[in-house]
């Protein structure tokens, strides 16, 4: 108690003395208000791919892309390298079967693609289209013709043009499955690359040239209808199925019963858009090779879990693919990766 009196008197005193200096008595401190740290403004990405509308580090936009006929039999699936293709067409090639065209905008996605195959007229025409260069494993006289009227500098595996040091065979890609010899030829992209660079076949797009297409952050359809499983098909022989992935808003793709995959490192194939083209298919003179028409026709679009129906038209060889919805206007993508299908007029597309 006496040690508290003190205390107490001490403290008195002090402000008695505060008093006479005429100084006030000393008050605590006010704490400071913490700066608010701005947000960052995002900035836009300097660079796009111009055949997805995604960001890059390095401007493409002037860049050749490489396309590869790949086989699509049933007997040699997987298919490698399938799934750093920023686009891919799948048509018939005959008796129902179906072949596809990888479009790479990028040299440095290239690895082990395969297998790789024959040629037929609507593949040359699509990879025309793209101003690109066009790798392929031989192919009918019928493209052989049109690569010579032409005076395509192409990329042949069969014949060997331009192929040196490119092309390998792998009869043991898959353990456990042993390939016809048809289904093993194989091409390295590093090599590709720095080969068709020196040689000058790889490199800026032909004067002029401009990839023509519209991407937007979400490319839902406005108004389209229910489209969570669209299933598509060629043949009685094939049908390609996508399934869509609301989480990761990409469709991912079946094939034959099963994921459709990358045999390099087992990842399955996903695309943020759907083009479905239906077209007249019928017989070259031979009976035998198919007579795709690519000039016009109606066709679907899926993204984002919802179709509508589009209209398309490509022309001439050189011509790129433009699409429009049925008003006229050009369709606009999702940023992402595209799978078109061309069809028969005769097969059919369900959406559900």
């Amino acid at each position: 108690m006496k040690r508290l009196a003190c205390l107490l008197a001490a403290g008195a005193m002090l402000l008695s003395l505060a008093a006479c200096s005429g100084q006030p008595a000393p008050s605590p401190s006010p704490t400071a208000e913490p700066t608010p740290t701005a947000e960052p403004t995002p900035t836009p990405p300097l660079y796009t791919n111009p055949l997805t509308g995604e960001a890059t580090d390095t401007d493409l936009s002037g860049q050749k892309p490489v396309t590869v006929v790949l086989n699509n039999i049933r007997a040699a699936m997987p298919q490698q390298g399938n799934s750093t293709a920023d686009i891919i067409y799948e048509a018939v090639a005959e008796g129902g079967i179906t072949r596809m065209l990888a479009v790479y905008q990028d040299p440095n996605d290239l690895t082990t693609i395969g297998s790789v195959r024959s040629a037929r007229d609507c593949f040359l025409d699509l990879a025309l289209g793209h101003d690109g260069v066009f790798v392929h494993a031989g192919g009918s006289h019928y493209v052989y013709d049109t690569l010579a009227q032409l005076g395509v500098n192409d990329v042949d595996g069969v014949k060997g043009t331009n192929a040196s040091g490119i092309f390998f065979r792998d009869p043991d890609r898959t353990p456990g499955v042993s390939y016809a010899w048809e289904h093993t030829l194989m091409a390295d992209g590093a090599t590709l690359v720095k080969n068709l660079t020196a040689s000058g076949i790889m490199g800026p797009h032909s004067d002029g040239y401009q990839y023509e297409m519209d991407f937007a952050a979400d490319g839902t359809p406005a108004g389209g209808e229910n489209a969570n499983t669209v299933t598509v098909s060629f043949s009685g022989y094939k049908t390609t199925t996508f399934r869509y992935d609301a989480a990761k808003k990409v469709y991912w793709v079946e094939q034959y019963g099963e994921a459709f995959v990358d045999g390099n490192d087992n990842t399955q194939i996903s695309t943020t858009n759907i083009l479905v083209l239906k077209t007249d298919y019928s017989f070259m003179d031979d009976g035998y090779y198919s007579d795709v028409k690519l000039d016009s026709g109606s066709g679907y679009f899926a993204c984002g879990g919802k179709i509508i129906p589009i209209t398309w038209e490509k022309g001439g060889h050189y011509d790129q693919l433009r699409y429009y919805t049925s008003d006229g206007k050009p369709l606009t993508l999702g940023v992402g990766k595209s799978f078109v299908c061309i069809i028969p007029t005769t097969q059919s597309v369900t959406a559900e």
